[in-house]
């Protein structure tokens, strides 16, 4: 059998108060893929499982349900908390983030190999970025209005 391919995903999630205005960033190194997207009134936490469920879906458009089998994802969140949530080392216990983590596993299911891993937010810019340019334009098209 082939080695596995590996894709590396940057994700992140924030909002402006907690809960506020939040945004998600994504990025694929691997296939150089940005994405940024305001996604309403949400807590940092909803934000950063938002930002890791849209990362994954967009994999599976990109490579399509046969293909994404042959990869291996790596993953990786700037958010401690949610990453160790992801590696089963500390419960849920709010029923909203649990829903988002099982869509998570779901997702999981049609992917060879999904690991996450805890990065300092120095080492995750670029998807940090990406979700504060979604948030600041929702920001400024609401002045205008």
């Amino acid at each position: 059998m082939a080695e596995t391919e590996k894709i590396k995903m940057f994700t992140d999630g924030g909002s402006r108060g907690n809960p506020g205005p939040a945004g998600i960033g994504v990025w694929i190194e691997s296939l150089g893929k940005k994405y940024g997207e305001y996604i309403g009134e949400k807590t940092n936490n909803e934000a950063e499982y938002t930002a890791l469920i849209y990362g994954l879906t967009k994999l599976k458009q990109i490579l399509g349900k046969n293909k994404i089998k042959e990869y291996a994802i790596e993953c990786y969140l700037d958010s401690e908390l949610v990453v160790r949530q992801l590696n089963h080392e500390y419960k849920l216990k709010e029923s909203h983030i649990q829903k988002s983590f099982l869509e998570i596993w779901n997702l999981m299911l049609d992917f060879r190999e999904i690991k996450f891993y805890h990065i300092p937010r120095e080492k995750n810019t670029i998807a940090d970025a990406l979700a504060n340019e979604a948030l600041d334009a929702q920001m400024k098209q609401r002045s205008l209005i």
